[in-house]
């Protein structure tokens, strides 16, 4: 049974730092992607992964880019989620997902399998 389960998420002060992991069991994945969901607005894509040949590409929003890092570990099979100089409106419960596809962007519609989220809350 294919499962990812993400960890590492919490309270921080604006400024702070978190990382968030996602761990895949059952199977790996050609990409994975970070999305991010606050109150009252619709799921946003933050940040993506994807592997092409031996090559691994990354991809940003805007909102995040030069603040989010993200990286895997084959050996882990596990993604993270770098979160630097965080901001109040980084609060929100935080997905991973996965697809099997190149990079589809930011369309979720685009990654079969989700975990259960992480909840950020950045404090002023």
């Amino acid at each position: 049974q294919v499962q990812l389960v993400e960890s590492g998420g919490g309270l921080v002060q604006a400024g702070g730092s978190l990382r968030l992991s996602c761990a895949a069991s059952g199977r790996t994945f050609r990409t994975y992607a970070w999305f991010r969901q606050a109150p009252g607005k619709e799921r946003q894509f933050a940040a993506g992964f994807w592997r092409s040949g031996e090559s691994y590409y990354a991809d940003y929003a805007d909102s995040v880019k030069g603040r989010f890092g993200i990286s895997g570990d084959n050996a882990k099979n596990t993604v993270y989620l770098q979160m630097n100089n965080l901001k109040p409106e980084d609060t929100a419960v935080y997905y991973c997902a996965a697809t099997e596809r190149n990079f589809p962007g930011l369309n979720g519609a685009m990654y079969e399998y989700w975990g259960q989220g992480t909840q950020v809350t950045v404090s002023s």
